[in-house]
Formats: C-alpha cells, sequence, structure tokens
C-alpha cells in the first residue's frame, strides 16, 4: 500500500501575477477569475474562536484542525460555477469528497435554512441582486447547507467578497456535541491572495423558536486559509473525480429537482445524515468502478429522506 506522509517537498507557492490578472480584468470576467482562483490544491487550516459571550454562558476552546485538500471545476456556464472541494488524506491517499459551493451571478432566488433540517426556496429582491454572486454551500451529500448573496470588491487590489447575514445549521464541528443552540447566524467572507485564498466566517450562535431569534450565545470568528502548495501527491483525488465526477452531477440535478419541486426541502433524517450519507457512498463507489447506476436506484434515495419544507412540521 502506498504511504502519503508529507515531507519537505511539500512547499507553499505564491503567484503574484495571477493576483493581478484578476484585479486588471473587468465587468462580469474580472468576478469570474476572482471565483476560479479559488481552484487547485491546498494545505488548509481552519480555525474558530469564540469571543463576545453572553453574561451566563461560557467560552469554549479554540477549534483548530487541518487538511491536505483540492478544489476541482464541477460545473461552468458563465454565470454559474460550481466548485467541489475534495480530501485527500495525507497518509493513505484515500479521497473523501467534502463540501462544494456553487456560484450564480444575479440569482432570482435561493435555499434560506428556516428551522431544524428544512430548508425554503425564496426570492432574492432583484434590485438587491444586481451585480451581486450568491454562493450557495453544500454538504458531503450534496444536501444544502447555506446561502450568502454580495459583490466582489477590488479595493487595494484585493479581491474580496463579502456575503450578506443569512442561517446555517450548526456545523459539523459540533452538532454532536452541542444542544444549547441549533443555529448559525453567518456572514462569510472570501478573499483571493498571493498565496491563495481565505474563508473567513463573523458567526453567531443562536437558539431561535422557528425563524425567531431567542437568544444569543456567543459570536465566533473562523478563519480557514487555503494555501497553495506543491510537492503533495493529489493524484487519487483527480482520478476519484474523473470516475466518480458522473455520479455526483446525477445528484446534484435530482437535489435541484427536488428543492425546485417542493420550493425547498425536509431532510428526514438525523442532522448527521449518516444512512443517506452511507447509501449515496456505496452508490458512488459502483459508479467509480464502472457499475451501473440506475435513475430509479438514486430516486429512491430521495423518497426515503427528502421531502418538502412543509412535511417537517
Amino acid at each position: 500500500m502506498k504511504i502519503y506522509i508529507p515531507t519537505d517537498h511539500v512547499r507553499p507557492v505564491e503567484d503574484e501575477q495571477r493576483l493581478q490578472a484578476i484585479v486588471q480584468a473587468e465587468g462580469l470576467e474580472r468576478d469570474r477569475k476572482a471565483i476560479l482562483a479559488m481552484l487547485g490544491e491546498y494545505k488548509v487550516k481552519f480555525s474558530f474562536e469564540e469571543f463576545d459571550p453572553a453574561p451566563d454562558y461560557e467560552v469554549k476552546p479554540r477549534y483548530v484542525s487541518g487538511a491536505y485538500e483540492m478544489v476541482v471545476l464541477a460545473e461552468d456556464t458563465g454565470k454559474h460555477i460550481v466548485l467541489q472541494h475534495l480530501l485527500v488524506h495525507r497518509l493513505f491517499g484515500f479521497v473523501l469528497k467534502h463540501w462544494r459551493q456553487d456560484w450564480l451571478y444575479e440569482a432570482p432566488e435561493r435555499p434560506e435554512f428556516t428551522s431544524d433540517q428544512t430548508w425554503r426556496l425564496r426570492p432574492i429582491d432583484p434590485d438587491a441582486a444586481r451585480g451581486t454572486w450568491t454562493q450557495c454551500v453544500y454538504e458531503v451529500n450534496d444536501a444544502p447547507r447555506y446561502c450568502g448573496t454580495g459583490k466582489w470588491s477590488y479595493a487595494d487590489g484585493n479581491p474580496t467578497w463579502r456575503s450578506d447575514a443569512g442561517w446555517r445549521p450548526l456545523p459539523r464541528r459540533e452538532y454532536s456535541k452541542r444542544s444549547d443552540y441549533n443555529a448559525l447566524g453567518a456572514v462569510n467572507i472570501h478573499r483571493i491572495t498571493p498565496a491563495g485564498w481565505e474563508h473567513e466566517q463573523d458567526n453567531r450562535k443562536v437558539l431561535r423558536d422557528g425563524e425567531r431569534e431567542a437568544k444569543t450565545l456567543v459570536r465566533e470568528r473562523g478563519v480557514n486559509t487555503y494555501k497553495r502548495i506543491t510537492g503533495y501527491d493529489f493524484d487519487p483525488g483527480y482520478r476519484y473525480w474523473k470516475n466518480a465526477g458522473d455520479y455526483w452531477q446525477r445528484i446534484r440535478a435530482e437535489w435541484r429537482r427536488n428543492i425546485d419541486r417542493n420550493h425547498g426541502v425536509y431532510l428526514k433524517y438525523p442532522v448527521d445524515g449518516t444512512k443517506m450519507h452511507f447509501a449515496m457512498f456505496l452508490q458512488s463507489e459502483r459508479s467509480r468502478l464502472g457499475w451501473r447506476v440506475s435513475d430509479r436506484s438514486i430516486r429512491n434515495l430521495f423518497e426515503t429522506w427528502v421531502a418538502a419544507p412543509d412535511d417537517g412540521r
């Protein structure tokens, strides 16, 4: 078995010219270049730290972790760009399909997290949408997580996108540990740098009653840094996506069909989603190995675990 152990051959790569090419472009193409600049191979550091607590709240320890992650292009139609994240394990080279980010220019609507395991499709005011990109982030099984809408800016030569305030469910790092809050109020910032890019989060951990805010427990600052590197073997990720990418394209289409038909979705499984994740993983492995996965078997997954938003009441 091949062992993928990082060595001194792994080193950072900075590219000032790539950054300048973005800033010097114009209009929509400049925004597209900024989004597409997130493609590549990275060493990632995830860091989250709580601050500004409510009087009766005890601040939790800082959370820090890391990974080797690649970002590949799944779709690009000009005004709709889909970036897929893949984790490549540092020891054995196995690949884990990670989160996905979709970017849509002047989006007319977006799914919004409204209550436990429920997202509703809601319109974006056309005047507010003008010149903006809506970023929607999706789970490892391509279920919705959160969306934000904002414009790219290039002040002082720094391509930066900042979302409006939105809602998302508890992050994976906390949903199995926390029951004192049920929603994260989030503003997301993406910043392109010579060394790669950064994803900054300005979060509030909130207890909600339906869509009404009952209490904010604490604020949290997240900084995820994506440092472009060379010398690390990401080949397993490219092979995985070449063989399994078509399957995940079909899964994305089925999610879109359900969300559009029902004006949102309710997920009929606990927040960890283990059963649906595992069933989908088995299907993706069949597809990766060249075995047929029927449309009916994909539909069966969704009929079992995905419903219209009002079914969750």
